[in-house]
């Protein structure tokens, strides 16, 4: 049989595309035929990035064509993936009245990322800003314990006529955490979308009113949640926090190319070393560096961002954390006057970033011939 373009898309709307539900040429996947003497081009177009289906769409073609048309054409299939509209994911746009949006991320798990969001949390409300702390930490939630309100649970309120979630109040914070919708001993058993579901609702189904800071507690590393929380809001910067031990350093220096990759472009307003060394008592002029001494202001020097300050190794944070008042709460204390001068030193580099930078957008997340890919 000759070859026609007519012909041919006709025997194409016998090939379906697995997931499409309909045949290639009703469900809109045909984008074009050319034909070219004994030469057949088709551009697909499919919702899934999955290489075993790309590949049986095009020996499917390929195979109808040397069948129904010719054995001697030369069949070219190019194809391109756009993922459909996922329901569950999280949509990028700004929350109004909410000013600067800061993400609080560690490379790894165990170096003090949540005491210190939940420190600079109180601090700046002792400031005298309006401060709001979003607990992203869905397999791990702990802001519930450190404010002394794991047994609360958000009421519904009406504002402009849709229903809302009233985030939970301690010490002038507002906070939402996925810890306050389960009990203690139950464990988050999600996939990423459902994950992405729930910060969704969290962020967007919440009266959060008027924030001059809404601090977000990051899960560990460098993966679903935090692509989710960046494509849902455009992020005014970030805080990395490690602990001295090349360890640590090696995942902290992870987390902060993440953000200033290309891709993401979230500006890094800096590094503050938690666990920075030890002072006994009895020898109140003693510095011990139990797990190395300036590890994260050496690396912050090396990535030439800020370096925002260091937290001793005090026994009152861990116990103020598990009391559920956080330690910059205790006046005349160390680490009052500690996070103080950490908390003053990330106003400024906020302030600064917002005089120098234009706003940060938030990312979109496509997938292009099987590779996923993070752009503006």
């Amino acid at each position: 049989m000759k070859l026609d373009r007519k012909e041919i898309l006709k025997a194409l709307e016998t090939i379906t595309i697995a997931g499409e539900g309909k045949n290639m040429v009703e469900s809109g996947a045909v984008k074009n035929v050319l034909i070219f003497g004994d030469e057949v081009t088709i551009d697909l177009l499919i919702a899934t990035p999955a290489m075993h289906i790309k590949k049986r769409a095009e020996d499917d073609i390929k195979k109808l064509i040397h069948e129904q048309f010719s054995p001697n054409a030369v069949v070219k299939v190019n194809i391109k993936v756009e993922a459909k509209e996922n329901p569950n994911e999280i949509k990028g746009k700004a929350i109004p009245g909410i000013s600067n949006i800061i993400a609080v991320a560690s490379g790894k798990g165990g170096v003090g990322k949540s005491t210190t969001t939940a420190n600079l949390a109180v601090t700046l409300a002792k400031m005298g800003f309006k401060v709001g702390v979003l607990d992203a930490d869905i397999y791990g939630p702990s802001m519930p314990i450190m404010f002394d309100v794991e047994n609360e649970k958000p009421i519904s309120v009406e504002v402009d006529g849709k229903s809302k979630m009233k985030p939970i109040e301690s010490y002038e914070i507002k906070l939402l955490s996925i810890g306050f919708f389960t009990s203690p001993s139950q464990a988050v058993i999600w996939r990423g979308p459902m994950a992405s579901k729930a910060l969704n609702q969290m962020i967007f189904d919440a009266d959060w009113g008027n924030l001059d800071f809404m601090l977000i507690d990051l899960p560990p590393g460098t993966g679903d949640i935090h692509l989710s929380i960046m494509q849902s809001l455009p992020i005014t910067g970030a805080v990395v926090v490690s602990t001295p031990q090349a360890v640590a350093l090696a995942d902290a220096k992870k987390g902060v190319s993440m953000f200033l990759s290309e891709a993401i472009n979230v500006p890094v307003l800096g590094i503050i070393e938690n666990m920075a060394y030890f002072t006994p008592e009895e020898l109140p002029n003693n510095k011990y560096y139990i797990f190395g001494q300036e590890g994260a202001k050496n690396l912050a020097l090396d990535l030439q961002v800020p370096f925002l300050g260091e937290v001793p190794i005090v026994q009152s944070i861990r116990e103020a954390g598990d009391y559920g008042r956080p330690a910059a709460l205790q006046t005349g204390s160390v680490i009052e006057t500690v996070f103080e001068e950490i908390t003053r030193n990330v106003v400024e580099e906020t302030v600064k970033r917002n005089e120098t930078l234009a706003p940060t957008e938030a990312i979109k997340i496509t997938t292009m011939a099987g590779c996923s890919a993070v752009k503006k």
